[in-house]
């Protein structure tokens, strides 16, 4: 299929005033991310991604999206989609930078992972080029989060099962303020791979797939503080609810999604789902969670009230990450 036929976005939609909340959503295998209006599951439009499209992330104005060009370390480009026009723009290529997968944007700024360098960075779009680079000195630094004020970051590194917490530090300096990193490595289960933040920012909470086990972090102390035994071999992604009060984790192997209660520590239920999960977001108002179901080839709607799969949204073959944009003046 040409390009040009894959940008099927509503003329209509087009001329509002304001370009409304999305779902985004990548087809690992048709090589495109889709714009799904969330009111009415419609796909307005697909555009193309690159290979082997794995996370992708909005800016916070709404205009540009951005993909990652895993590969396992074979590709080194982030796809540039602009959802005004909408088209997709130049890539980035990231050289050195190998394997980029966890994105992330704030500040201004889109934070990356790039796994075959053990390292991770930030691109500003303003001046079109990377402008930080740290290196984790772990095995396959996967997925990331980056604190509003970019004071700290947090990364898992699935081979090393570990976490890294970053610290932006100030130190006093003979030419004045010196700007240096900090770097907390923390052991937790095998597999760690999956991972959140409480939406309170107190604990960090980490899925592991080989071990079946979740670690609980306390972000301050940098800290385990706890091990729940929680039965979640092949965990792929981890999320809070808004509300935190519950936490999701999709099994990439397994039938169901994991539902825990993060008050109690334990399981609440397991939602079925198909064959397998992967990609995970929870809807911002906190109605709804969208699961990619990736050997089942759909996205499973699940209703965050009661726990049930209320349908299923089909975004194109081996559907992965998945991202919400909340909209932004045309």
């Amino acid at each position: 299929m040409r390009c040009s036929l894959k940008v099927l976005l509503i003329a209509a939609a087009l001329a509002q005033t304001t370009f409304g909340a999305s779902l985004l959503a990548l087809s690992k295998t048709d090589r495109t991310m889709a714009i799904v209006d969330p009111a009415t599951l419609k796909i307005l439009g697909k555009l193309p991604t690159g290979p082997d499209p794995h996370e992708v992330i909005a800016s916070t104005d709404g205009r540009t999206a951005y993909v990652s060009n895993y590969g396992g370390g074979a590709y080194n480009t982030l796809a540039v989609l602009d959802l005004m026009a909408p088209k997709a723009l130049p890539s980035v290529d990231l050289g050195a930078l190998r394997g980029p997968h966890g994105l992330l944007f704030s500040g201004g700024k889109l934070w990356f992972t790039a796994e075959a360098a053990k390292a991770i960075g930030s691109y500003d779009p303003g001046s079109s080029k990377v402008d930080l680079i740290l290196g984790t000195g772990q095995d396959r630094t996967h997925m990331i989060y980056v604190t509003s004020d970019l004071r700290r970051i947090v990364t898992s590194n699935i081979a090393s099962a570990t976490m890294t917490v970053i610290e932006k530090m100030t130190n006093a300096g003979g030419r004045g303020p010196q700007t240096d990193w900090k770097e907390t490595v923390i052991p937790v289960g095998r597999g760690a791979e999956g991972f959140d933040v409480s939406p309170d920012g107190k604990e960090i909470w980490a899925a592991n797939a080989q071990d079946g086990t979740i670690s609980v972090i306390d972000f301050a102390a940098k800290k385990v503080v706890a091990t729940l035994n929680a039965n979640v071999q092949g965990a792929n992604r981890l999320k809070f609810t808004p509300d935190g009060k519950l936490v999701f984790v999709t099994l990439i192997n397994g039938p169901e999604v994991v539902v825990l209660d993060t008050a109690m520590r334990n399981q609440r239920t397991r939602i079925p789902v198909g064959h397998g999960a992967e990609g995970l977001l929870m809807q911002p108002d906190g109605s709804r969670a969208f699961v990619s179901c990736t050997p089942d080839d759909y996205i499973a709607l699940v209703d965050l009230k009661t726990l049930q799969v209320t349908g299923h949204l089909d975004v194109g073959k081996q559907p992965d990450g998945l991202a919400w944009v909340q909209g932004s003046p045309k």
